[in-house]
């Protein structure tokens, strides 16, 4: 995610209880809603493993309603008497494998299931969820995130989405398959991730299908729909891309935008060269508009506001590495998607006639180091807090870890050590602590005061004194 620049970052706001000290177990037990994460411990659930979504959802944009019917394919982690799926929309009625199954929302944002039988541990089931709802009457954690209007919708935020419009295993170290199908108007157009399979019309409706084939986490999955231009084709390197742009906007937005957007298969095509393979199926970007203060690296296919830029672009692109074939193992560790993502800017521009990282890296620290004390230098970036995850450090001083990194290790080296990283870790997920300790058994050095000083000692790093800027002037 990279927050529009012009505006005031927004503060995650935490609902009470939902909060607490100490990460919760996988293992909690049958039923548990709680998952993996402290800072969100509804986040997920205990016992279940996703392995496929098939999504299914019809919206109508007078009523702004959305209705649905999703099956969702588990594992069994334990023996399960109950499970329970995150969804805020009120549910109608609930299958395990074909029979019907009781149900409850014990909390807003759960779904319990009790299915007809003991579910035995390791056995593959699907359940089959049906429900209707206004998903903008919802909060959860503070944030109310639906984003439409009468003529568009577009289903994107971070850390959260998926509980407005379909059940879900909502962490990100539960990644799935996923297959979305979407009924709207037959005038309109439907866009998500992945690649288009198929668009049927029946009468006055279309239903657009979209298929992702590689894993992903489900705050990344979407759907957008609305009148759109859109392009499609390949990359210079053979990378299928598809990218659509709002018809809500003035003819000279949606240029600028359509622009902007074709900039994304080179981008691609760069990164790629940088840290190795791009991980997925296809590439592209949506610009939609609606008033959306931040962009979103949607798995294959960025969302973006009306404001788009060049770096905007890297940013959201270099996430595909970055944040979702790589994704964080818990919130905490959101450093390794926004400060490398935000490096990647860096990088990118010092390849296309910009500033060295060496020399972005000395500009950034002398406007920053007279700050001793001030939260850009005291955030801990390995353990930020829940309302400190999208933090102006997490983004810039992140990003200047890996450019002091560069500075010490040198730029092939640091290159080695990314292309290591994502290809360790691709599809999976990964901690701050695990890239410290690749970091040192790559390069055979003692870099635990390098990381300590940069990310968790909350002073402003020395300068000319460990070698890697001048000196704070």
């Amino acid at each position: 995610m990279r927050m529009r620049t012009i505006l005031v970052v927004f503060l995650l706001l935490l609902v009470p209880g939902l909060s607490g000290a100490g990460a919760a177990t996988l293992t909690a037990g049958p039923g548990s809603p709680v998952g993996p994460d402290p800072y969100w411990r509804y986040d997920g659930n205990g016992g279940t493993d996703a392995l496929r979504y098939n999504i299914q959802v019809s919206y109508d944009f007078g009523s702004r309603t959305l209705r649905g019917r999703t099956v969702v394919t588990m594992r069994a982690k334990q023996d399960l008497t109950s499970f329970t799926l995150d969804l805020l929309l009120p549910v109608s009625a609930v299958k395990v494998d074909g029979r019907t199954a009781r149900f409850a929302k014990p909390l807003n944002h759960e779904l319990k299931v009790v299915p007809p039988a003991t579910i035995a541990s390791g056995d593959i089931f699907r359940v089959d969820v049906t429900y209707a709802g206004k998903p903008d009457a919802y909060t959860y954690g503070g944030e109310r995130n639906w984003l439409a209007d009468r003529n568009e919708v577009v289903a994107m935020n971070q850390p959260h989405m998926a509980p407005w419009w379909f059940p879900s295993n909502d962490h990100p170290t539960d990644k799935a398959v996923f297959d979305v199908r979407v009924s709207v108007p037959r005038a309109k157009r439907v866009v998500s991730n992945g690649s288009l399979v198929s668009r049927t019309v029946s009468g006055t409706r279309a239903t657009t299908h979209w298929r992702t084939v590689d894993p992903m986490a489900t705050y990344l999955a979407f759907f957008a729909a609305g009148g759109y231009d859109v392009a499609s084709g390949r990359t210079g390197k053979g990378i299928p891309y598809y990218y659509a742009v709002s018809q809500q906007l003035s003819s000279g937005d949606r240029t600028r935008a359509m622009r902007q957007l074709r900039q994304s298969g080179p981008v691609t095509d760069w990164l790629q060269g940088w840290l190795g393979k791009y991980p997925f199926t296809s590439t592209g970007g949506l610009v939609t508009g609606l008033d959306v203060g931040f962009a979103l690296e949607n798995q294959t296919r960025p969302t973006y506001g009306a404001w788009i830029y060049p770096s905007v672009v890297v940013h959201e692109l270099a996430h595909q590495w970055f944040g979702d074939s790589v994704a964080v193992n818990r919130w905490k560790d959101i450093w390794i998607n926004e400060g490398f993502a935000t490096f990647s800017e860096v990088a990118y521009a010092a390849a296309h006639g910009g500033p060295s990282v060496a020399s972005w890296l000395n500009g950034a620290y002398q406007d920053r180091c007279h700050e001793s004390g001030s939260s850009f230098w005291t955030l801990d970036l390995t353990a930020p807090g829940a309302a400190n995850i999208f933090d102006e450090a997490v983004y810039d001083r992140g990003a200047m870890v890996l450019a002091a990194l560069q500075n010490r290790i040198g730029a092939t080296a640091l290159r080695d050590l990314l292309r290591t990283w994502v290809a360790q870790h691709h599809d999976g997920n990964a901690s701050v602590a695990q890239f410290e300790a690749l970091a040192a058994s790559e390069t055979g050095e003692d870099l635990d005061g390098f990381f300590d000083a940069w990310l968790r000692d909350g002073t402003v790093p020395s300068g000319a004194g460990n070698g890697l800027l001048h000196a704070c002037s």
